[in-house]
């Protein structure tokens, strides 16, 4: 292998051409010393035409097989529509491909954890996702602040990421977009798979489930658009998780309540964390109603008694979340350094997403995961009455 892993990108759509921009070095980003663009592929002949042009010296496939056993390339990426995640990444495997799989691990969990056992079948191949906000320092502090147990365990989790916003004209780029037998779903298997894994990754994987969603709330389309979601946790915590894609001012705010403190993100770019002086179960036994009077008198007056602050701040530059995780995925194939995000993990936004979906379709709280072939025969239900694919 050379120093440098060829990549190989399935599908030039928006973001297949984006990091082959990166990995070229035509996106003004800074150089990726370990990744370098190997092959691409496209069925579209326009995109064809446009990728010979622009990397006269790359090779081209219009089949993504024939790009898999080339001998071009030691790593794939899948920009493909989510469904074919897991079906490339099967395969790439099982013929000793190094596969990197976008964002969401696929569209049904079923799917994924079949992945997953073949991955695991496999690990002579290196397996990752595109996780790529995870590499937000930001993030990664929190993560370590609440894994650490410094604030004791979580009561309370609620994130609302309402800063999505499409117009019509968004959905109308592509045939398979927001549909059940294309895409899969709408806002949770597109949009928001990021905030649903770092949710997760630092709050941990939720018990019980139970939603409302607004299927083309606003919008021309049949998929979920508008989402809330009520969480439980194994050790009795609850969540929040609101989101939608028709807020044109949108929000993103994160907020974790432990025994401790507390965690309250802005904008995914500042973190303040609230560490308590004295536990709240501490000051719930011993203050008096004169303590507590003094402290809510607009909710400042004896605050600084109460506790301590601590900012983090964090400017990502776009594009280089993905640079890093391209790289990274790199150096683990080339020096064995561990994964930001391993393959592996994909499955737990796809069971919380289809916990979510199911939840709204039968009107009950549902446990997480669900019944992986319940949730297949509910989706099929959805593709069958679409009418413009086949069902899975």
């Amino acid at each position: 292998m050379d120093k440098k892993v060829r990549y190989g990108i399935i599908g030039v759509g928006t973001q297949g051409t984006s990091y082959s921009r990166h990995l070229t070095g035509t996106s003004g980003a800074q150089p990726m010393p370990h990744s370098t663009l190997g092959a691409l592929c496209d069925i579209d002949p326009a995109k064809e035409e446009k990728c010979r042009e622009m990397y006269p010296d790359v090779p081209f496939y219009k089949d993504w097989k024939d790009l898999v056993n080339s001998g071009k390339v030691d790593a794939v990426i899948t920009t493909v529509p989510h469904y074919l995640h897991p079906e490339i990444a099967v395969y790439c495997m099982e013929h000793g491909m190094n596969v990197l799989v976008e964002k969401p691990a696929g569209v049904y969990a079923k799917a994924v954890r079949e992945m997953n056992e073949c991955a695991a079948a496999h690990p002579e191949v290196s397996f990752g996702i595109m996780f790529n906000q995870r590499t937000n320092t930001l993030y990664q502090k929190i993560r370590k602040i609440v894994a650490s147990g410094e604030l004791g365990q979580m009561r309370r989790t609620n994130w609302i990421i309402n800063s999505w916003w499409r117009p019509d004209s968004y959905y109308r780029q592509s045939a398979w977009r927001a549909t059940w037998g294309g895409e899969g779903g709408g806002v949770l298997v597109n949009q928001a798979p990021h905030q649903l894994d770092l949710w997760q990754w630092i709050c941990g994987i939720p018990s019980k489930v139970y939603a409302k969603c607004i299927y083309g709330c606003h919008r021309d389309i049949v998929v979920e658009n508008d989402v809330t979601v009520v969480t439980e946790y194994p050790n009795g915590a609850t969540g929040s998780f609101i989101t939608c894609t028709h807020d044109p001012l949108g929000t993103d705010r994160l907020e974790i309540d432990l025994d401790n403190g507390k965690i309250v993100v802005e904008g995914s770019v500042k973190a303040t964390v609230y560490r308590l002086n004295k536990t709240e179960d501490e000051m719930n036994a011993t203050m008096t109603m004169g303590e507590v009077e003094k402290l809510t008198r607009g909710n400042s007056a004896g605050a600084g008694d109460m506790y301590t602050t601590e900012t983090i701040e964090s400017n990502e530059v776009w594009g280089q979340q993905h640079i890093t995780v391209m790289e990274n995925f790199a150096k683990h194939i080339l020096e064995g350094e561990p994964l930001l995000a391993p393959g592996s993990d994909g499955i737990n936004g796809v069971n919380l997403a289809n916990a979510i979906l199911l939840s709204s379709w039968l009107g009950k709280e549902v446990d997480n995961p669900v019944d992986e072939d319940l949730y297949l025969a509910e989706l099929n239900k959805k593709i069958a009455a679409e009418g413009k694919f086949p069902t899975r």
